[in-house]
């Protein structure tokens, strides 16, 4: 019973028009490959695609089978992430040359570099390099033996230079308090709609790959997101089956995961992974979005 004079703390009372987690027998959904990332090398895969013609090899393997997405990762002349324009343009310019039509999502990453300029330099690309997209994730967050640093400001930056070059954020979310983060942003103005949203699971210091962790994050996704999930490490597999049944679409490649199994007894390769997850989506009657599909969902707003 409140005291006179003092008011209890309520939660907030949950905004309207959230989304609901939908089981559909029938329905067209996302499928983005991340081939590279930023932590792969020679030594842990010799089928990581680290130069401009491996990820174009990959990426000519992969829309074959299917595909509506590429995130892209440019590494420079010794295999290191990096984050210059030029380096991007040779690794965009490599992709557009096999498929035209695909959707290119290039990296601000935090984990090499937190500073806004560094991270949004690969946005000034234009013409035919321009990209469609660019990761947001939304928050500060530990892996296994590496932090990516996302300070407010930084986050809120780089979505204004995506506003302004008229390019697509693509949300990454690893938590609830994430998942939180795009409501937050989109009042402010900052996200547009349809929200696209990457959901990770797997990773050890944020969302568990269960039905229930990831089921919440979905929940709390506006109702226009257009979502996938991904599962890092062991739990790729299982994202993306927990993704497809749920309705939403599926990231895969080596960036999240470098095996097969999970007795990592098999190394993966691109096109092996994508081939998986696009066989899950089959058996759950999905198929999977064209880019010119996409194209048309993002300018319909």
């Amino acid at each position: 019973m409140e005291q006179p004079g003092k008011t209890l703390w309520r939660p907030p009372k949950r905004p309207s028009g959230g989304r609901r987690l939908v089981l559909s027998s029938d329905r067209t959904v996302p499928a983005r490959a991340a081939p590279t990332g930023m932590v792969p090398t020679r030594a842990h895969s010799p089928h990581v695609p680290l130069t401009p013609s491996e990820l174009a090899r990959d990426v000519r393997a992969v829309a074959e089978l299917g595909l509506t997405a590429v995130h892209i990762h440019a590494r420079d002349a010794g295999g290191a992430p990096d984050w210059k324009r030029d380096t991007y343009a040779a690794f965009v310019g490599a992709v557009r040359e096999v498929d035209p039509e695909i959707l290119i999502n290039v990296s601000t990453s935090g984990r090499n570099w937190a500073e806004l300029e560094r991270r949004a330099d690969c946005l000034a690309l234009d013409g035919d390099l321009k990209p469609d997209l660019a990761s947001l994730t939304l928050s500060s967050l530990n892996f296994v033996q590496q932090a990516s640093v996302n300070p407010p400001d930084v986050i809120r930056g780089l979505a204004r230079i995506l506003l302004e070059r008229g390019i697509v954020p693509e949300l990454e979310v690893f938590d609830l308090g994430m998942a939180n983060m795009v409501r937050v942003l989109r009042r402010e103005g900052l996200v547009p709609r349809p929200a696209v949203v990457n959901l990770f699971v797997g990773n050890i210091a944020g969302a568990q790959a269960t039905p229930s962790a990831l089921g919440l994050m979905i929940s709390d996704l506006p109702e226009d997101a257009i979502w996938s999930g991904a599962g890092l490490g062991d739990f790729q597999a299982v994202a993306h089956a927990m993704s497809l049944a749920a309705g939403g679409g599926v990231r895969v490649g080596l960036e999240d995961g470098l095996y097969l199994d999970a007795r990592r007894e098999e190394l993966a390769t691109n096109p092996a992974l994508v081939e998986r997850a696009l066989a899950l989506g089959s058996l759950l009657g999905r198929r999977v979005m064209t880019p010119k599909e996409m194209r048309a969902r993002l300018d319909a707003g």
